[in-house]
């Protein structure tokens, strides 16, 4: 019964391939309220991108400008007609050594002694010396003893000689014995005039040999300070200073008092130096440190390989810091110059300098300067900016290139900073800038 049931049902239909085409799983996409929301969320966007970049925009530019710094210059570079560069040396100078030839017992000086004239710098070793003046010391005392002798044989031949002649008078002695008595009182006066001339021989044989020893000790020829010392004790000092094993000069010293510069000039620019004509001298050494001096000569002859003529420059005063062989400028000068031209003054580039228009009472404006200064501490993590500011100065004179300057505020304008010297608009105080490269 139930067999027949079943077979009589109807079996159940497949599913549309359509439908199951259309079955998807959601993984989390937005919904419908959200697809609403999405073009609000783009607005505020836009917006908020707008008011940034109109605040950007309303912000202040920084106006590019060229720059340059301020210097120190000197009143007297406006008469400078010719700079050259040279050393000092000394005009006096020596390298002091012996003629004779010894060991190096006793050296008394160094690098830097002051000495005088006359004074022992070394002394070498004279005990062959000393041994040579005491033969002839010896010799000087025989030939004494020579001359003695040869006194006494003259006086004894000229009492002789003095009976003779008596005795010839009265007829006892023949002419001939006279003659003969003649003739040794002369041979004695003889050997006496040559017993004297050895003496002389033996006693210049001792001045040789203090001359010798005088030689064994070498002294300063002027006053003057050591420059070098070239020996030590125990070399061999010889006037042959090329032997192997040996030195020539001792020390090498010089006068002091005697300094000059030396400056090479070249021969196209020589009609601008003139003996007497005033100099400023500059010295690597002593910068800031300037001196006057005047030429003093001209060397009569170029140099062919450098085409230049040495003019030599003659401190005004000297100072005990110059040393020789320091190199040093020299500026030939139109006029004499004073003590208060050689003080440094402050100067800037003459484009560096503004002014403001007069006010309609027919009197100049102001003179000022804008200078750059940095604002913000880059310690506390805030980004400098460059900022300018007016600096009101009284303008001088003009030094070469740049212009004397003198702030009214004291302090306010110094050596190295910045001052604006050409700029795209016009400033005024506080305006950001920027340092431009320049053209």
């Amino acid at each position: 019964m139930s067999d027949a049931v079943d077979a009589a049902a109807p079996a159940p239909a497949p599913a549309h391939p359509s439908a199951l085409s259309r079955l998807r799983i959601d993984r989390g996409g937005p919904g419908p309220s959200a697809s609403r929301r999405t073009p609000w969320g783009w607005v505020a966007l836009t917006a908020a991108v707008l008011v940034g970049a109109g605040a950007w925009w309303a912000l202040p530019r920084a106006v590019p400008v060229q720059t340059a710094a301020v210097v120190t210059s000197t009143p007297s570079q406006q008469f400078v007609q010719l700079t050259a560069s040279g050393y000092v040396v000394a005009q006096r100078r020596a390298a002091v050594a012996s003629k004779a030839t010894g060991r190096l017992i006793e050296l008394n000086v160094r690098e830097g002694s002051v000495v005088r004239r006359g004074d022992v710098l070394a002394r070498l070793d004279a005990s062959d010396v000393r041994a040579a003046i005491v033969a002839a010391q010896a010799g000087v005392r025989q030939a004494e003893a020579g001359v003695r002798q040869a006194e006494v044989e003259l006086a004894n031949a000229d009492a002789e000689l003095t009976r003779s002649k008596g005795l010839q008078e009265q007829g006892f002695v023949s002419p001939q014995a006279v003659d003969a008595v003649q003739t040794r009182s002369n041979a004695a006066r003889a050997a006496l005039a040559s017993a004297r001339a050895g003496l002389d021989v033996a006693r210049a044989q001792v001045g040789v040999q203090r001359v010798a020893e005088d030689f064994t000790e070498i002294r300063a020829p002027f006053d003057g300070v050591v420059l070098v010392k070239n020996a030590n004790v125990g070399d061999i000092i010889t006037p042959l200073s090329s032997a192997a094993g040996t030195q020539g000069a001792v020390v090498t010293m010089a006068d002091m008092s005697t300094l000059e510069v030396e400056a090479d000039v070249s021969e196209g620019s020589l009609a601008k130096a003139r003996v007497g004509q005033p100099v400023e001298v500059l010295l690597d050494a002593l910068p800031g440190v300037r001196f006057m001096g005047e030429v003093g000569g001209l060397v009569p002859t170029v140099d062919r390989a450098k085409a230049t003529v040495t003019v030599k420059v003659r401190f005004k005063q000297l100072d005990a810091r110059i040393l020789p062989e320091m190199s040093a400028k020299v500026s030939f000068l139109s006029q004499p110059i004073t003590a208060a031209d050689q003080q440094p003054v402050l100067a800037v580039n003459p484009k560096a300098l503004q002014k403001d228009p007069d006010q309609g009472q027919g009197t100049p404006g102001r003179r000022f300067v804008w200078k750059l200064r940095a604002q913000g501490n880059a310690a506390e993590g805030q980004v400098p900016t460059l900022q300018v500011e007016a600096v009101d100065v009284q303008v001088g004179r003009t030094l070469g290139d740049v212009t004397e300057v003198k702030p009214t505020q004291p302090g306010a304008l110094k050596a190295g900073d910045k001052v604006v010297v050409r700029t795209e608009q016009p400033l005024k105080p506080g305006d950001a800038v920027r340092q431009a490269d320049a053209p």
